[in-house]
């Protein structure tokens, strides 16, 4: 994948882009690029660390970099523990409206149809 058009900072291996963090090396193929929503994972450089072609400290001050132009994204609190009820409680269920009919396009004694479009042939 290409780098995106929209490109914020450039190191040796790694470039801040609007996409989030991309590997600057295209022979990669956008394996490794990193959206923004993801920069903020634990564990980033740990899964890179196993290439032999990776730079920590690029990857380090990238991070850095791309963490600052995209702020965290709000967390999803965990699930609470359900309640149970009791069964006065409980608030009666209304059953689902009805689907509203679709609208018919149509003139009284004129169906709608379908026509074949009208084309101008150019002489030559």
């Amino acid at each position: 994948m290409p780098l995106h058009r929209d490109i914020y900072w450039v190191g040796r291996q790694w470039a801040v882009t609007g996409y989030g963090m991309q590997a600057v090396d295209q022979k990669l193929k956008g394996e490794f690029d990193i959206e923004a929503p993801r920069l903020w994972d634990e564990g980033l450089a740990e899964a890179m660390r196993a290439h032999k072609w990776f730079n920590a400290e690029d990857f380090s001050k990238g991070l850095a970099i791309a963490r600052a132009r995209y702020p965290e994204p709000p967390r999803q609190a965990a699930p609470s523990e359900p309640s149970v009820s009791r069964p006065q409680d409980r608030v009666p269920v209304e059953p689902p409206k009805s689907v509203p009919p679709m609208f018919a396009m149509q003139i009284r004694g004129w169906p709608a149809k379908f026509v074949r479009p009208w084309r101008v042939g150019v002489r030559r």
